[in-house]
């Protein structure tokens, strides 16, 4: 979508003309843009003419979902199309000294507010991916199901799945229902909370962007958070006081790291090809 396309977009969601819009720095998959509102509003505005028309919808109601907990903040929500989602402008500023561990205790408290199941009543993304969301009973069923085996059938399809790879998947599933730890409510899940998906806003507390949400594991983002960085043991050991894990959960971290690896398989290829071996490797 051109510059002018996408402002006058905006404009009718917003009811209001864009009086000026500047680029900014974001992900690899979307534009990203400030635009300044005749009535005064600065909004944050994301945008991408390629990607499926469902997946600005599906982020808004991820965002909304979070929200519905009143543990983190998300920003608000001002308008969705096809191709561009309207999202409040936050503003950062110097994180608080006691970011980490409000960030652990809230975190904890997002978890704890729960979800109505394993799953989500509608699909959504990682990333550029899609993201099956249908409820299965149980949380081994629904890892299995809906988050390892297609994340295998898709590398399978792009040539990307190893024999290692396959071995280790094969074992992994004969003994899944033992690997994924005491049986849990569902927690509310953040779904793919790396480093660069947690902001600091104009108060300098956390506030959460690009949710992957659904209802499962809470380990699952306590794992993705160890993955690549960018948290201090601060924030766990927040969480743990809040909400203690369960027995054993430091070595269920590569089972929940296999499914975010497999993600960048899809993605990127290379070298995560043999960090998803390790992980494989490491669990079974």
């Amino acid at each position: 979508m051109a510059g002018h396309q996408l402002e006058a977009a905006v404009a009718r969601a917003m009811g209001s003309a864009v009086r000026s819009s500047r680029p900014m720095s974001g992900g690899d998959i979307n534009s990203a843009h400030e635009m300044t509102l005749a009535d005064g509003r600065v909004v944050f505005v994301k945008s991408n003419i390629v990607a499926d028309p469902t997946v600005f919808a599906a982020e808004a109601h991820g965002l909304a979902w979070l929200a519905q907990a009143r543990a983190l903040r998300v920003p608000e929500v001002l308008a969705v199309g096809e191709t561009f989602l309207v999202l409040e402008r936050i503003s950062a500023a110097r994180r608080r000294p006691d970011f980490d561990e409000r960030l652990g205790r809230d975190l904890a408290a997002l978890h704890r507010f729960g979800a109505p199941g394993f799953g989500l009543d509608r699909d959504n993304f990682i990333g550029r991916l899609p993201q099956p969301n249908a409820p299965a009973p149980r949380w081994p069923d629904f890892y299995r199901a809906r988050r390892l085996e297609p994340q295998l059938r898709q590398a399978r399809n792009a040539g990307l799945c190893s024999a290692a790879m396959a071995r280790g998947f094969d074992r992994l599933f004969a003994v899944l229902d033992e690997r994924v730890g005491p049986a849990e409510p569902p927690a509310r899940l953040h779904g793919d909370l790396w480093g660069g998906n947690v902001i600091g806003d104009e108060t300098g507390t956390a506030c959460l962007i690009d949710p992957a949400v659904y209802g499962g594991h809470r380990e699952v983002d306590l794992a993705m958070m160890r993955l690549f960085g960018g948290f201090g043991h601060h924030v766990f050991g927040a969480y743990e006081e809040a909400w203690p894990l369960s027995s054993g959960h430091e070595e269920r971290v590569p089972l929940y790291q296999l499914y975010f690896l497999m993600v960048h398989v899809n993605l990127f290829g290379g070298t995560y090809v043999a960090q998803a071996e390790h992980a494989l490797f490491a669990i079974a």
